[in-house]
């Protein structure tokens, strides 16, 4: 009985205890919580700025550059003399298909006349027989086409590119080309790389408004330009051996010569120049291949820059052939306006 009792008041007491732990536990838990620091503020979000409308201009803009570009052109009879007094109307001008607007046709007297004169005097031009009559021809020429406005720069065709006088009056370039010596041994030929030289040459010490000539005395040939070179050295070892050079070496030579044709192209149009150019080689060029390829590389330059290639027959040829040049440019320029969008 008495344990009965005994048990009956346990409970009670266990729950009386569990309780009192309990309020100790979350006294304790809530004196700790006091105890911490009160937590950090909550961000306060920035605004979104509004962004800011585009401006009209953003939208459909069409820029149109106009520009003037200089278009060589002369008109000789059939004695090879300048036609004078000819206007706009007179001519039609087509690039790409396309018509395009000519402004005006320029005074030849009015615009200054910058020319590259480039002497060959290497072995292959030099041994021809009349070197000095080509050096008074060219003398003759510069006089007779030269205003006092008007400039010429001599380079000499070696090796390499060497500018023997610069942009100069008529008198000085001149002078100049009649004290160049002819070549007594072999000489290399770097005609390709002298192009392109007397063409950024003109680019830099031309103005912009001036008219450019480039006028080539030389047969074309070409052993020692930078694009050429190796293969041209290697070419030629092999054939001092009495060996040949492969099929494949030949075709590769074949077309770097063809690139360098196109580079040349490139440098020349790109200086705004007229490229003419003398072959004193005579009728001797059209017996040989590789004389034919230079001579048809010249043409080719010639053709893409309007100017002209010749191949005068003897010394009196020379003259006349320096006469049609010169009476080429007593022509004038069209300024023909191009229109470009961006």
């Amino acid at each position: 009985m008495t344990s009965e009792r005994g048990g009956k008041h346990f409970g009670p007491a266990l729950l009386l205890a569990g309780l009192v732990l309990f309020f100790c536990s979350w006294s304790t838990v809530a004196q700790t919580i006091r105890d911490l620091p009160p937590p950090p503020p909550a961000p306060t979000p920035k605004p979104t700025p509004t962004p800011a409308p585009p401006k009209d201009e953003d939208f459909d803009v069409i820029r149109v550059s106009s520009n003037l570009v200089m278009v060589p052109v002369s008109v000789v009879d059939a004695n090879g003399e300048p036609v004078r007094g000819l206007h706009v109307n007179d001519f039609h001008l087509v690039e790409e298909g396309r018509d395009q607007q000519i402004t005006e046709i320029g005074n030849p007297d009015e615009v200054p006349l910058d020319i590259a004169v480039l002497f060959d005097i290497s072995s292959s031009v030099s041994q021809k027989g009349f070197f000095s009559f080509q050096q008074r021809a060219a003398a003759s020429f510069l006089k007779q086409v030269l205003k006092p406005v008007d400039r010429a720069a001599v380079f000499t065709i070696t090796d390499q590119p060497a500018l023997v006088s610069p942009l100069a009056s008529a008198e000085t370039a001149a002078a100049k080309i009649l004290t160049i010596p002819a070549a007594t041994s072999p000489v290399p030929t770097a005609f390709y790389d002298t192009v392109m030289a007397a063409a950024k040459y003109l680019v830099e010490k031309s103005a912009e408004r001036h008219r450019r000539v480039i006028v080539v005395i030389s047969d074309g040939d070409d052993n020692f330009s930078s694009i050429v070179r190796d293969l041209t050295v290697a070419e030629y070892r092999a054939s001092q051996k009495g060996g040949a050079t492969s099929a494949a070496a030949y075709q590769n030579l074949l077309e770097r010569r063809r690139r360098a044709v196109l580079e040349v192209q490139k440098a020349v149009q790109q200086s705004d120049a007229a490229f003419y150019s003398i072959n004193p080689g005579g009728s001797s060029v059209r017996l040989n291949q590789i004389s034919m390829r230079a001579q048809n590389a010249m043409e080719s330059i010639a053709q893409s820059t309007g100017g002209s290639a010749y191949v005068p027959d003897g010394e009196q040829d020379l003259e006349r052939v320096f006469s049609e040049v010169a009476a080429e440019h007593e022509g004038g320029r069209m300024k023909e306006e191009k229109k470009k969008a961006p």
